[in-house]
């Protein structure tokens, strides 16, 4: 956990709080899915610091225990103080007491947080609990806090709100739009640096999703190891026919494969699941995997974010069954001439069918440009007031 000497300024005010709580909360990234990633600061009636602390690993602590637990480790007291959180403190029985006991128990007198918990178990009832409990209980917004707390959290959101994981595709090519050349190889079209940023985009995800495609040309393994994590991802392939062979390096430790098929061979299947491999038949009545059924499966799997590095026809599906939240583009500053595209999918009869994005930021990753953006109202679409304000 981040450190802050014990002779540190005192925070100024809820928002200096706010966001070192923010940061704290950063810190549970790939450590406490399928939980939200939340930070807590507890700081007395000068702002100085008490206690502090992120979520932990699935079936531990929370943010707000980790901050009780470190204020009593450096001997404060917390009775009278203010519990700055970046999420509702939950108010339900989980794997995990409620958090909102552990305040009220605790004797703090002020508890500010930025979002409202999505999950239809808290929704505002941590808020009341607390608020009942005689303490003064606030629910931001504080600047823009509120809305980087639940990007860094949008597919603990989206499993809470849609019931499927906040799908984001993952894509490396050329200038002109190419991500591999004509034969199917693109090792390496980015540079290290750029690789290396990919991973830690992995290491946000629940799971990383490819097609057959992939597996055959490229074998790639999906783990999470350029950048350093306490969870890898589940790794789940598209495969409607079950040609992933036995040997392929994603099989191999660590973490778990799950393949989706739609129609299964009995002796493909034993040898996929000698290697651990877990396959589910999920096909739609064209005889291939039902994508969308896949979302709902890995949602109700507990998956938060589900990051895409597939090929140009399966990222051509998902784009077409208007499934893709976000677009994570790494484009290197060279030219390949004919290749493989982005996305296979159309052809429009119109420019107007064509899929408008919103720019979300453009980075330099090394030698190599990172570019994000959204499908044009698909987040408020979904999010809808959850994502306008933060009233409770």
């Amino acid at each position: 956990m981040p450190a802050i000497a014990p002779d540190s300024e005192p925070f100024a005010d809820d928002l200096s709080a706010m966001r070192r709580a923010l940061e704290l909360a950063h810190s549970a990234i790939g450590l406490s899915d399928p939980n939200p990633r939340v930070g807590c600061v507890i700081v007395d009636a000068s702002g100085r610091l008490l206690g502090q602390g992120h979520t932990q690993a699935a079936g531990q602590a929370h943010a707000e225990v980790m901050a009780l637990r470190d204020a009593a480790a450096r001997g404060h007291e917390v009775t009278g103080a203010t519990a700055h959180v970046t999420l509702e403190p939950c108010s339900h029985h989980g794997r995990t007491p409620p958090c909102c006991d552990a305040l009220i128990a605790a004797g703090v007198k002020r508890v500010v947080a930025v979002c409202v918990d999505p999950n239809p178990a808290v929704a505002g009832q941590g808020l009341a609990r607390l608020r009942a409990a005689g303490i003064q209980a606030e629910l931001g917004p504080l600047g823009e806090l509120g809305d980087q707390a639940r990007e860094l959290n949008i597919g603990f959101f989206s499993r809470m709100l849609r019931g499927q994981p906040y799908v984001r595709m993952k894509v490396a090519a050329s200038l002109d739009g190419r991500t591999a050349l004509p034969d199917g190889r693109s090792q390496w079209i980015t540079a290290e640096a750029a690789r290396r940023d990919g991973h830690a985009f992995r290491k946000r995800a629940g799971a990383v999703l490819t097609g057959i495609g992939t597996v055959l040309d490229d074998d790639p393994r999906l783990d999470v190891r350029l950048v350093e994590t306490a969870l890898q991802p589940l790794r789940v392939v598209i495969d409607s026919r079950l040609q992933t062979p036995a040997t392929a390096r994603l099989l191999q430790p660590p973490g778990q494969v799950l393949i989706y098929a739609a129609e299964v061979d009995k002796v493909k299947a034993a040898a996929l699941r000698a290697q651990g491999a877990e396959i589910a038949c999920l096909p739609n009545a064209a005889g291939k995997v039902d994508l969308a059924a896949v979302l709902a499966d890995l949602g109700r799997r507990g998956i938060n974010e589900l990051h895409a590095e597939a090929g140009h026809k399966l990222n051509g599906s998902l784009i077409r069954e208007g499934l893709v939240d976000e677009l994570l583009l790494y484009l290197a500053p060279k030219l390949v001439g004919l290749g493989r595209e982005i996305a296979s999918f159309g052809p429009l009869e119109n420019l107007d069918q064509a899929v408008q994005l919103d720019w979300l930021d453009s980075t330099a990753v090394g030698a190599d440009l990172r570019l994000r953006a959204r499908p044009s109202g698909r987040l408020a679409s979904w999010l809808g007031p959850i994502g306008q304000d933060h009233k409770a």
